[in-house]
């Protein structure tokens, strides 16, 4: 009975060498947490060996063994694979979180300060068309410093800038916050604002798909979030 288990392993180890498996006693002392394709051969001879001959196994029965254990082994390379793909990534996460330093993004907002240059720049977001266009500048005290006309507009992203800001309101160094209108000089819904904003800051934490910016005015926000990037000034 041993000749004939031993002639078994010996035709089980011709098998798997052919198939370009290693199933050597190096590989067999080590110590596994799943089955490898040499263990599933192994069952499967195991399983022809010991099964009644009056009533074998089904042809499609070890098809369906085989083409899931394919399955699983694919999906397990796949997962190999994408791990390796993430990690050659990562580096790239930095370098394009490091390209944002020193620019400023459009970003969605209403409160804003002047730039570097003592400028605001933003646009209105119009959902739909109107012959009136504009937007309200708002300090701290809630009092109107600035009105801005933008007039006739098509719906869709609106330009505006503030380039004559007074040098009282530059030295506060204070938000102002911003209201854009549509068909009347209040606040009208579904109109909103996004403005330029300066990156001081910028990161790729490994807890996160998405590049992470420190803005001025915003503090924290994703990466995502951006709708335009701006040369640095």
């Amino acid at each position: 009975m041993a000749d004939v288990t031993k002639t078994s392993d010996q035709s089980l180890n011709s098998i798997l060498n052919k198939l370009g498996i290693n199933s050597n006693e190096e590989a067999k002392n080590k110590k596994k947490d799943s089955l490898g394709q040499a263990d599933f051969l192994k069952l499967m001879t195991t399983q022809l060996q010991n099964q009644d001959p009056f009533s074998p196994m089904d042809n499609g029965d070890f098809i369906a063994q085989m083409a899931q254990f394919s399955t699983v082994t694919g999906i397990t390379e796949i997962n190999n694979n994408l791990s390796n793909i993430g990690s050659k990534l990562e580096p790239n996460r930095v370098a394009t979180a490091a390209q944002f330093l020193g620019h400023s993004v459009l970003v969605p907002g209403k409160r804003v300060s002047p730039d570097d240059n003592g400028e605001i720049h933003g646009v209105v977001d119009l959902p739909a068309s109107s012959t009136d266009v504009g937007l309200t500048f708002t300090n701290s005290s809630g009092e109107v410093v600035k009105t801005i006309e933008l007039g006739a507009q098509n719906k869709g992203l609106i330009g505006f800038s503030w380039t004559d800001i007074p040098d009282s309101i530059k030295k506060l160094n204070e938000k102002l916050s911003i209201q854009a209108f549509a068909g009347n000089k209040n606040a009208s819904d579904g109109v909103s604002t996004a403005v330029y904003n300066k990156v001081i800051a910028a990161s790729a934490p490994k807890e996160s798909e998405d590049v992470i910016l420190e803005l001025k005015d915003f503090g924290e926000v994703s990466a995502s979030k951006a709708i335009k990037l701006k040369s640095k000034d």
